[in-house]
């Protein structure tokens, strides 16, 4: 924790978006997650040595390797996001316009679902919350572990401090199990051109025509003439 914050108050001109530590047996291995990369790595790296340097002194690190990625979409990313609602309001930005900014930003770019939470000191002396969402946003589960992206940013203002939480719900990242969209769909059964021909040539041949139906009734008819005649003759 003291990590994170120490590299997004020293990195934020380089749009810190978080950052993975790891431990392996050669030391401390780093990955910064920026927008601008360059700002982090400096002139021939002269940059990053002067971090790791820093990190290694001041959190007991040993051997730290740090390496720089770029954010491709910065608006996918919660520690990006929260920290330019930090800075709108910092600059005089009302909460509510800064917070709504965000979510159309964030859903703009392609999100499943956004949710802005701001405490604090916000219009008067008596402290409260507002939260802002849109899209959809699973609250528990294993799809809320592996589809809700999270983060928190505080900034000091006239009126007091205030907090920012923002959640973010990714569309990548969704489980093909959790898509009903397929199955909520009714089944429809289609039929060929040749099962048509062969269920009509079926039906046909199953069915008597009407001419077949008037030669028959004809010929019984014809039958009870004849035994009606033969029965008045022997009579």
């Amino acid at each position: 924790m003291e990590l994170n914050e120490y590299l997004s108050s020293s990195l934020s001109q380089a749009g810190y978006g978080g950052a993975e530590v790891q431990k392996t047996p050669i030391g401390t291995k780093i990955t910064l997650f920026v927008i601008r990369p360059g700002l982090v790595i400096g002139r021939k790296g002269s940059g990053i040595r002067d971090l790791t340097t820093k990190l290694e002194q001041q959190f007991n690190l040993e051997n730290a390797q740090i390496s720089v990625t770029e954010v491709t979409k910065p608006e996918l990313n919660p520690h990006i996001m929260a920290n330019r609602i930090a800075q709108l309001i910092e600059r005089g930005t009302a909460f509510r316009r800064a917070s709504l900014w965000t979510i159309n930003t964030i859903m703009g770019a392609g999100a499943m679902g956004v949710e802005v939470t701001v405490s604090g000191k916000l219009r008067g002396e008596r402290a409260h919350f507002e939260k802002h969402s849109a899209g959809t946003i699973p609250k528990s589960g294993k799809i809320a572990e592996e589809v809700v992206r999270s983060s928190t940013n505080s900034i000091l203002t006239k009126m007091g401090l205030v907090g920012i939480k923002l959640k973010i719900s990714l569309k990548e990242e969704t489980h093909l199990d959790f898509d009903l969209s397929l199955e909520a769909q009714p089944k429809v059964e289609t039929q060929t051109d040749s099962e048509s021909e062969s269920k009509s040539q079926s039906e046909n041949q199953s069915v008597p025509s009407d001419s077949e139906v008037k030669t028959e009734s004809k010929d019984i008819i014809n039958s009870e003439v004849k035994e009606i005649a033969v029965n008045k003759s022997e009579t």
